[in-house]
């Protein structure tokens, strides 16, 4: 099953998308955006820029998680993951991004 964008409305009034893997679970979420216009752009720079290895950064926690985030051209974060307990695991979070964004229909779900 393929990957797909959600966009959701947040409690304020903002608009997000997560990017979902084939088996529905979150691995990539967007920063709040104060249009749906902003916010479709933003699914479009994802699908742009998930093949492209420079434009993900990792990081670890201090307590030992592991994080990535997905850049665009302009170094402006797209998304960030969620938490992961491994490096391992967050690699194949990274490699879900890549496989599943640039092809993932959009569901709007404000």
């Amino acid at each position: 099953m393929a990957g797909h964008f959600e966009i959701t409305t947040r409690t304020d009034g903002q608009f997000m998308f997560d990017l979902k893997s084939g088996n529905d679970d979150t691995i990539l979420t967007s920063e709040a955006y104060t249009t749906k216009a902003a916010c479709l752009n933003g699914v479009e720079s994802v699908k742009k820029n998930a093949s492209d290895d420079d434009r993900y950064r990792t990081t670890t926690t201090p307590d030992g998680h592991f994080r990535f985030a997905l850049a665009a051209a302009n170094g402006e974060t797209i998304g960030s993951s969620e938490y992961y307990e491994t490096e391992v695991a967050r690699a194949h979070g990274i490699e879900d991004v890549k496989k599943d964004a640039p092809d993932a229909e959009v569901k709007d779900l404000t």
